[in-house]
């Protein structure tokens, strides 16, 4: 599962660092997609941000989960911005988001942790 992991999170890592990066950069396309969302060239500046904030916490010795939800939440966002407001296919996202689901599935057993439950859960015994 180490090797599929680390797989999962280059793939990951290379998609959101490009992306993030594109936006933080101001390159012409995001520039432009982003005037067509309506919510500002700040919105973009935060959305790399964001993606790039979750790449790093991928690599993140216990905190995978919390990069992966992040990417995936923004993910969520970037399919329902393509479905209602700018039209084109909205498969990469999908397909980028299924990907952060597969690294959520792998790291599920630090979830309760990262949540504050787990003495929670040996409490009950």
């Amino acid at each position: 599962m180490t090797y599929i992991s680390v797989g999962l999170r280059i793939l990951l890592s290379i998609a959101f660092l490009g992306a993030g990066g594109a936006k933080l950069a101001g390159v012409d396309m995001m520039v432009m997609t982003f005037d067509q969302i309506g919510w500002g060239q700040g919105f973009r500046y935060l959305t790399g941000t964001i993606e790039v904030i979750g790449v790093a916490l991928l690599w993140l010795p216990r905190r995978q989960v919390i990069g992966a939800a992040v990417l995936g939440g923004t993910m969520l966002g970037a399919v329902l911005t393509h479905w209602f407001i700018l039209g084109p296919s909205a498969v990469p996202a999908m397909v980028l988001g299924l990907l952060c689901s597969a690294v959520l599935y792998i790291y599920r057993a630090e979830i309760p942790e990262i949540l504050g439950l787990a003495n929670f859960s040996q409490a009950k015994l």
